[in-house]
């Protein structure tokens, strides 16, 4: 059935004026023009929706259940709007990003206390997940915002560089004495080795790092988070590749020790990715914003 908005715009009018000739006035309209408009919708209906007075009209029974939905449409289609303006003012919208815990702390969180201070009104809904998990997430738009680790190839998803992370091994004080001088990776391997799960982006770089040395690891402790390699790592059961910033207060309050290696270990490049099929909130965009000066090493 067709809807016709501005017969029932001039419908709405006429009944809360209960008068022709100031709902035209109200509307910047002739008074015939109303007329016929409230006409034609009667036609439409088939069914009389006005009394005609000597000063005015009233509503019928039937136009007075109609007045109610058409009331409740005309509101909610000027909350609508409204809506529309507090996007575009950043007072209302949300925004839901991924990231991992280190690239939380490393990276995302100044920038989103920085958004939070701006746009308080703003809701921030952060999930903490590995990059598989997010790039998942984002492909079936449950994230608007990711921040990875690189490389990453997905035709699915817009990808950009935005810094790069420094890594580094840590161990217990049991190993204290192997940080006086720089290791071999041959002497490297001598220790039980901390590993994150297999197929995580983490572990596929120390796999990594291993193999363009000549070597192939296996993990004597496979854990699930960076969080239990660290603690792990406190308690003297091998050593851990982490972000450095992770354990910046373990390694000042010496409850852990950092191991130089012979062989450097690469900073990790991370990204944003975002939806390639699906377009972003003002709200994300005006996110995002806050990186674009943000592609240097940190």
């Amino acid at each position: 059935m067709t809807i016709h908005s501005e017969w029932y715009r001039i419908f709405l009018h006429a009944a809360q004026l209960g008068n022709l000739t100031k709902a035209a006035q109200a509307l910047h309209m002739t008074q015939p023009s109303v007329s016929y408009a409230i006409k034609q919708l009667e036609q439409h209906l088939d069914i009389t929706l006005f009394d005609r007075l000597s000063k005015g009209v009233r509503l019928t029974p039937e136009g007075e259940v109609l007045f109610g939905h058409v009331a409740l449409a005309f509101s909610q289609l000027a909350r609508g709007e409204q809506h529309m303006v507090e996007r575009k003012r950043y007072t209302d919208g949300h925004i839901r990003i991924g990231a991992n815990g280190a690239i939380t702390k490393d990276i995302l969180l100044p920038k989103l206390d920085q958004f939070h201070q701006q746009y308080p009104q703003i809701k921030i809904k952060l999930v903490q997940q590995r990059t598989s998990q997010i790039v998942t997430q984002l492909k079936q738009n449950g994230l608007d915002i990711g921040f990875v680790h690189l490389p990453l190839d997905d035709a699915e998803l817009d990808i950009r560089p935005l810094a790069t992370q420094p890594y580094c091994i840590i161990a217990g004080n049991k190993y204290k004495q192997l940080a006086e001088q720089p290791l071999s990776t041959e002497k490297l391997l001598q220790i039980p080795l901390l590993l994150l799960t297999a197929g995580s982006s983490t572990r596929l770089f120390v796999e990594q790092w291993f193999t363009n040395q000549g070597f192939h690891i296996t993990a004597d402790f496979e854990l699930n988070s960076m969080e239990m390699l660290v603690a792990f790592a406190e308690r003297n059961y091998g050593i851990a590749f982490v972000p450095t910033s992770l354990v910046s207060i373990e390694l000042a309050q010496e409850r852990l020790v950092l191991l130089q290696t012979q062989t450097a270990i690469d900073h990790r490049p991370l990204g944003i990715a975002t939806p390639k099929h699906h377009s972003l909130s003002i709200v994300a965009q005006k996110f995002l914003t806050l990186f674009t000066d943000s592609d240097s090493s940190t």
